[in-house]
Formats: C-alpha cells, structure tokens, sequence
C-alpha cells in the first residue's frame, strides 16, 4: 500500500503538504482532486520519486512496477505501432536480455532469457499495442506512420498508449482526457475500469472520474483527506462537512460573544471577579474554530447579443474539407470531408455535434467559423451574424509573444462591439473579470497553462459579444469552476450555441439537440449521451467485426475459381493483390501452428541445450510473423485503395 505520515512538501517556498497523512490500498481507483495550484502534481512527483519529502515519512512498495504517461512531446521517426510497443519495459528487457544471452554464447542463459521474452507477451506485443492504438481513435492506415507525422494532440495520444502498454502495479494519469474526443473517451473508460492495479488520476472531467474511480482524496489547505466514493459521493460529503463546520463555527461564535459579554458585565464586581476570571481561561483554552472559506467561484456572462438573425445560417448540398497543399500538382482535387449538407441553424438552438474521431466535427466547425470555405454548395449567413469561435487548440487564435491586454486592444481597433469601450483601463478592467489582474495583463501569453489561455480565449468571445458560439472542445486545461461557469453562462446566453465537447456533463447542461457527424455527412441524433456511448460501442464493435470479415472474404476470393473472379469484374492488379495476401494468410497461418507446437514443447521438461534451440526458433518464427503482419497490413491498404 502506498502511505504518508505526517508528510510536508514543498515547492521552492511554497508549503503544499503540511503534516499530511493517507493510505491508498492496493487496487484502489483513486480520484486526486483539489484547486489549480494546491499540490496535485507535486503529490504525483513524490509518487514516482522526482521529488522527496521535506519531512515526515512516505512509503511505497518497492516491487511496485509504475507507468505514467511521460509528458514531453515524442520527437522520433519510429512507427506509432513500435512507439507504443517500447513502452512495454518488461518485454524491452527481456528482448535486451535475449541479446546479450546471444552475444555471450551462453546456451543456458539463452534458455532462460527466452522463456522471458515468451512470458513478457512477446508473441502478441504488436496486436496489444495497436489494439490500444486503435482504441485511442487512430485509424488502422496510420499503424506504420512515423510518430513525428501526427500532430502535437495525437503525439499525447501515443504517450497515453505507451504509458498503457506497460505493466504496472501503480497507474498515474495527469489529465489523460484533454486530447481525447468523446469516442476514444468512452474506449479510455471501459479499458481503465479493466485494470487490475492501483490507479492515481487527476482530471476535471466529473463523468469520467465518477466512472473510473471509487475513491477520492481532496488535497485542500496542505492536508489529504481521503473519501470513500467517486466524486458526485464526494461534492456530496464535503458539502455535509462545511455545513457541519459552519454550523460548529457559529455556535462557538454564539458562546465566545455570551463568554466576552459576561467578562466585559462583571470584571469589576468584587463579587463575580472570580467567575469573570474563570471564563477569561476558558476563552484563553477554547480551540477556536475557523470559518468555512469557500473557494472564490469564478462566474461570467456572455453579453446580450445586438441582434439575432434567424436563421442564423443556412446550408443547402454543402460540402466541407481543406484545399490541395500549396506544393500539390496543378489540377489536385480538394479533400471533402462532409458531404451534401443541407440544414438550418436557427437563433436559440443549443446543438451538441457529436461523432467518432476523423469524421469531420472540427471541419464543419472551421467552416461556420469562416477558418475554412467550403468546397462546394451554399452556406448562406444571416444578415448580422457574429461568430465567437473557440478553436480546438488555443493557439489557432492566440499570439505567444502577445500579452492579454494586446490581444484585447486588437480586438478593439477591428472594430468596436455596441456598448463596448477601447480604452485601456476599461479593457484593463474587462480582463480583470476573466481573473488576469495586474502584472498577469502584460504577461505573454506563451509563458501561461493551458487554463490561462482557455480563459483568455473565452474573454476575448465574450468581449466580442456573439449571436453565435462555436465551441470546439473548450473545456481542455479548464478545472471544474470554470468549466462549470462556462456552463452557467452558456445557459443564460441568448444567442445560438454549436459544441463539440468530450465533456459529457457540460453537453448535458448545454444542448437540447444533436448533430451526429458520420460517414462523410450530418444528420440529426435521436437520443441522449447514454445511447450515444452505447452507439460508439455498438459502432467499435462493427468495425471490429468488419475487419474480420475482411480478413475471411480476402482468403476466399483467393482461393474462388477464375470464373467467378471474373463475373465480380475485379482488376487484374486487385486479383494479384489479393492472392499475394492469401498466400502471406496461409504462410501465417503454416508459422502460428509451427509456434504453437514450440510453445507446447517448451512447457514439458527439456535439457538445456533443447531449450536454447527452442527458443532460438521461436525468436526467429516471431520475427518472421512481424515482417508478415507489416507486409499483411501494406497489402490491405493496396488492396483498399484498388477498390476505391
């Protein structure tokens, strides 16, 4: 178990563990919660040794194998499936160790390094690595892409795989959902409540720490307190305790003032001095209690709108996607997305746009947003319309070397929303509500967190003043007060909302319809999130099945007769393709039974030598079964792209 005594932490000056005490049983889900700043991740820091205790006593099993997802971002041009594969440190030890077994020449520690490397899972480390891969919302084109061809927020998603790739008795995740849409949300949840370790987390998303996690420990004024229950059980509890506390602190109040009243009556009475002294030592002994200081809620409101056109967009066989690069041959096709939509967003409709990963949510946003033109067909605006448009990734908006106030003077000389002043105490003001006071306004925005910039993005929409809001995943970086905020001023809004979120209780809150973004084109959803996760998982399911499908058509079309190969008109190049595929299945296949007839062998009792021989082959057969499965994956890709 893990445990702290008495444990003080700090950082630099700063005290964020004063005499601090919890245990944290093996097995257990625990939810790390507590205020930006009060000591969440220097707790985790302690966990995982970078950082000791400055007094009192932490302990942590020391067979404990730990994984936490490293938060650098990778920079190599290792595929994303070999990526994810090292993350496995038993299986990488274990490879290292058949190595150097080899180069020694030493059968006997051969023997046993192979029947390491078998243990590690070496036989199935690929499929679990792009199962995770897969599950994390990568498609199956992507599995031997180089890691430096994905993006900053997909390169995390790998981080996450990896960190999910090694075994581990103790789990740390520091906000594991920020670059997660809802789809591979749902994935991260089913795999998290499969894990049989103890599982630390911090995050702001309440769904997801009320599904993976059984006990929370709030960190709150330099002390742990540990509750059993997930968060909802745990707002509940401590709403009880400050109630509790509260009332205990007026009553002493009640008492103190009654004590004071009757020293202050009778101190100069001869006849009470006595009794009057006694209740100064009892005032003097009284453990007085503290009031209940209530974290300082961070509210705002969107401003009324100056007019609400309606519709507020209309769009009739619109198409959606991104132009050919700038570099592409003359006469390159666009890359459509969505396709042939023809719907209306009217004034007041709150829409959540829902939909897997890469079927086009973020290009329907930019769209409206005017960030991307549409390819083709009509988006016709209404007279008046003002976007307030929240980018997926702040930086799209932002400015690093700029501070908040030069974003907002910009704001200002493109022209002045109604009722909105330019000057700078005024805007100085304006950006004091959005919590950026003093030397924070001339700060540059590309030293600030991740919730800082949210923040300053929403500022600056709602300096603005919208009639309608495009939110793409605004929630990422933001904690709960603001995230809760956000709803509360997304309700009072008057205008229209469009959201894209993974935050399920914010597009609970917000939206009264949704948009399901699916198979190149939009249509309306009929039912809640609850039947929309049960979709996706119907929907992996699916894909899953199709694949293996797939994989049982490609054998039997290799092997129907010619006749009918020609009557289903496939290309001779496609028939090539798929003959070659079934004849590297049957190769495979003639490999997996040689394994399993070795891996039968190995679990009977053998001399030495015959074990090292053994192994030996069996190294050799995986190593041939890896090649086969990259050729195997390259030829479905051929194969896919000939029938397209």
């Amino acid at each position: 178990m893990i445990t702290l005594k008495s444990v003080t932490l700090r950082r630099s000056a700063k005290v964020l563990l004063d005499n601090a005490s919890v245990t944290l049983n093996p097995g257990e889900k625990v939810g790390l919660v507590g205020r930006n700043g009060a000591g969440k991740s220097t707790l985790f820091a302690l966990f995982n040794g970078s950082l000791h205790e400055d007094a009192g006593d932490f302990s942590l099993p020391a067979q404990w194998r730990m994984a936490q997802v490293a938060q650098e971002m990778p920079e190599t041009d290792q595929s994303a499936t070999d990526f994810v594969i090292d993350g496995d440190t038993v299986l990488l030890a274990a490879q290292n160790e058949v190595h150097q077994a080899e180069a020694a020449d030493d059968g006997e520690r051969m023997a046993h390094a192979y029947m390491a490397l078998h243990d590690a899972g070496a036989h199935d480390a690929q499929a679990r690595a792009q199962a995770l891969i897969l599950g994390l919302g990568f498609k199956t084109t992507e599995l031997s892409n180089p890691v430096n061809s994905f993006s900053g927020g997909w390169r995390m998603r790998l981080q996450l795989a990896r960190a999910l790739m090694c075994p581990s008795d103790l789990l740390l995740l520091d906000e594991p959902t920020n670059h997660l849409d809802l789809d591979a949300l749902v994935w991260l949840e089913s795999w998290l409540k499969r894990y049989d370790g103890t599982m630390v987390v911090i995050s702001h998303d309440r769904e997801f720490l009320d599904a993976v996690t059984s006990v929370t420990l709030h960190i709150d004024g330099g002390k742990l307190v540990r509750y059993g229950g997930n968060y909802s059980t745990f707002e509940d509890m401590r709403a009880q305790q400050m109630e509790l506390q509260q009332n205990s602190y007026l009553k002493q109040q009640d008492k103190i003032a009654h004590l004071q009243k009757f020293i202050l009556r009778f101190k100069a009475k001869a006849s009470k001095a006595k009794q009057a002294q006694s209740r100064v030592k009892a005032l003097d002994r009284m453990e007085r209690l503290a009031p209940v200081l209530a974290s300082a809620d961070f509210t705002f409101e969107f401003k009324e709108p100056a007019n609400l056109p309606n519709p507020m967009l209309a769009m009739e066989d619109a198409c959606f996607g991104y132009p050919p690069p700038e570099d592409a041959p003359p006469g390159t096709p666009p890359t459509v997305i969505v396709r042939n939509v023809s719907k209306s967003v009217m004034a007041g409709q709150r829409i959540g746009i829902l939909g897997a990963n890469g079927q086009g949510k973020s290009t329907l946003v930019k769209t409206v947003a005017r960030a991307l033109a549409p390819i083709s067909g009509i988006v016709q605006e209404g007279k008046g319309l003002n976007v307030g448009y929240f980018a997926q990734q702040e930086l799209d908006v932002l400015r690093p070397l700029d501070n908040p106030l030069d974003h907002l003077t910009r704001l200002a000389k493109e022209g002045l929303p109604a009722g909105q002043s330019g000057r700078e105490q005024d805007l100085r003001t304006f950006l004091g509500t959005f919590n950026f006071s003093g030397d924070m306004v001339k700060q540059p925005v590309g030293t600030m967190s991740g919730g800082e910039k949210a923040r300053l993005v929403l500022c600056m929409i709602v300096w603005q003043r919208p009639n309608l809001l495009l939110l793409d995943e605004p929630t990422n970086h933001l904690d709960l007060a603001t995230r809760e905020a956000l709803a509360m001023a997304l309700n009072e809004f008057e205008g229209t909302v469009m959201l894209v979120s993974h935050d399920r209780s914010l597009l609970r809150a917000v939206c009264d319809e949704f948009w399901l973004v699916t198979r190149g084109g939009v249509e309306p959803f009929d039912g809640d999130l609850d039947d929309y996760q049960r979709y996706l998982l119907d929907e992996a399911k699916r894909a899953r099945e199709e694949l293996k499908a797939s994989l049982k058509d490609a054998k039997e079309v290799v092997t129907q007769a010619p006749v009918a190969v020609a009557n289903k008109k496939i290309t001779a190049n496609l028939k090539t393709l798929r003959r070659d595929q079934g004849k590297l299945e049957q190769a495979m296949l003639d490999r997996q039974a040689r394994k399993h007839a070795l891996e039968a062998r190995l679990a009977k009792p053998l001399p030495t030598s015959e074990i090292a021989e053994v192994g030996l082959e069996l190294k050799k057969i995986d190593d041939e079964l890896a090649g086969d499965e990259e050729k195997w994956l390259t030829l479905a890709e051929q194969i896919e792209a000939e029938e397209a």
